[in-house]
């Protein structure tokens, strides 16, 4: 009791620059825990939803993201499509506002990250996200995607967690070793999917398979950060900073539409 008491304080007194020690150190190294997010709000599926936003916080991460990307992974994803023809399907005529900053944030990270700490939903839940993700915004799809939180919601089965050792034997507490031994693997398996999965943002023409992987560097490592961030403070602030990364580069984009769209074009 006395460790956990005191060790609460200083993760509310997290700064960033610890935060992205953490991250670093949890790439090389993933686990489940500990959480960095201060769990005061009542229940689990409430403080996975709800807490570890902080103050200013997750714009730093974007900020964070951002500037990496444009500085370092975004000129060499750009030389990549340059050199194999690949083309961006982004229409600068009509930007997908409300499907990058909702849809995808909150269809993504379901398929993606949400069951990183919630084990128990991952065999109904990835495939069941995996086909809304691929049909795309829609009524089915919306209602189907309502009905998915509303389970995740609920605090009866929102917990999603394999049965504690204490109520179900042995075999639980194996299970749960097994999984805490493969995290690392699934984590960055995840991450990798993530970024494959946005090569669908460009018409590859006759791109060469090495050239892949460079084409969604930033994708890969949004992935990264946004895992580390779903599992050390939760899936509400995931689904957040995807939200803000995605809103950035549009922002942009648009202000250079209305600004300057000779250079636009």
């Amino acid at each position: 009791m006395h460790a956990s008491a005191s060790s609460e304080p200083a993760r509310r007194g997290l700064r960033f620059r610890d935060e992205l020690r953490d991250f670093t150190h949890f790439v090389i190294r993933p686990t489940l825990g500990p959480r960095l997010a201060p769990r005061r709000l009542g229940g689990q599926v409430a403080a996975d939803w709800l807490s570890g936003f902080g103050s200013g916080r997750l714009l730093k991460w974007a900020l964070f993201l951002w500037a990496i990307n444009l500085i370092f992974l975004g000129p060499i994803a750009v030389a990549a499509a340059t050199a194999s023809g690949a083309e961006h399907r982004l229409n600068l005529q009509a930007i997908p506002w409300l499907q990058a900053l909702l849809w995808a944030p909150i269809v993504e990270e379901l398929v993606f990250r949400y069951s990183l700490r919630r084990i128990g939903h991952a065999l109904w839940l990835v495939p069941v996200a995996t086909g809304i993700m691929l049909a795309g915004p829609g009524t089915t799809s919306i209602l189907i995607l309502l009905t998915v939180l509303l389970i995740c919601w609920s605090p009866w089965y929102g917990p999603g967690r394999m049965p504690s050792a204490q109520r179900s034997g042995g075999r639980s507490w194996s299970l749960r070793l097994r999984y805490r031994a493969l995290f690392p693997w699934v984590f960055h398996a995840a991450s990798l999917a993530f970024a494959g999965v946005h090569l669908h943002n460009f018409n590859l023409q006759q791109t060469g398979l090495w050239l892949l992987p460079l084409l969604v560097l930033p994708q890969w490592l949004t992935g990264l950060v946004l895992g580390w961030m779903r599992v050390r403070r939760g899936i509400g602030a995931a689904m957040l900073l995807h939200g803000l990364f995605n809103g950035g580069p549009l922002l942009l984009v648009w202000l250079l539409l209305r600004l300057a769209p000779e250079m636009a074009m």
